[in-house]
């Protein structure tokens, strides 16, 4: 991992699921910022609790039903919290890493019946374009030995392993689902590998039809 980051501060954040670090590291090339939301004192630590969350501006701050992301980044949070010790890394990397721009383009192709790939494809991007390398020197520069990784994504994992961090385990997060995110969540399973159960979608379906 050559790739070099520095944090200039981190400041004390209180809230509804206690108190937090939040800490602002930046790429040295690009400038661009990433966030460590930190509690506790995770330094040395081994099978630690975190989340490695790319940012969503519509899910993490809007609340988009499109997409479960952030109710996986909220979850997170109070799950470290019951934990009493964890770090969620925050990576600016909106859309997959195409940027927000265009993912509302791929969001006005998925409402011409694209699904997420297909979205994603049709603008030129790879269907996931984020890069993790910055997490892993996040991780790094916490000390956080080992960690219990909350994701349904094995391409995260199989990431993070390949830039050496070293995951003892994998915490599933089980998504609300809903019409709105109903096909992004099956193309995740289907053509994403996700690790997720969407057997009750069927229900949700017929809701959607009467």
């Amino acid at each position: 991992m050559t790739a070099e980051i520095f944090y200039p501060v981190c400041a004390r954040i209180p809230t509804y699921n206690g108190e937090f670090q939040l800490c602002i590291y930046q790429e040295s090339e690009t400038s661009k910022e990433h966030l460590a939301l930190v509690m506790g004192d995770p330094d040395g630590k081994e099978d630690v609790l975190v989340r490695v969350h790319s940012e969503c501006f519509t899910g993490d701050v809007l609340g988009s039903l499109r997409c479960d992301c952030g109710e996986q980044l909220h979850r997170a949070m109070a799950m470290i919290a019951e934990s009493g010790e964890g770090a969620i890394i925050y990576l600016r990397q909106e859309g997959r890493g195409i940027g927000l721009e265009e993912k509302l383009r791929a969001y006005n192709l998925q409402d011409e019946g694209y699904d997420t790939v297909e979205a994603n494809l049709a603008l030129g991007h790879q269907a996931d374009e984020r890069d993790y390398t910055f997490a892993a020197r996040i991780l790094e520069n916490l000390g956080i030995r080992s960690i219990a990784l909350i994701t349904n994504n094995p391409s995260k994992i199989e990431a993070l392993n390949s830039l050496g961090m070293n995951i003892c385990r994998r915490i599933p997060l089980a998504p609300t689902i809903n019409p709105e995110n109903l096909r992004y969540l099956n193309t995740k399973a289907e053509r994403m590998r996700h690790l997720l159960d969407t057997r009750s979608s069927e229900s949700i379906l017929d809701d959607t039809d009467n």
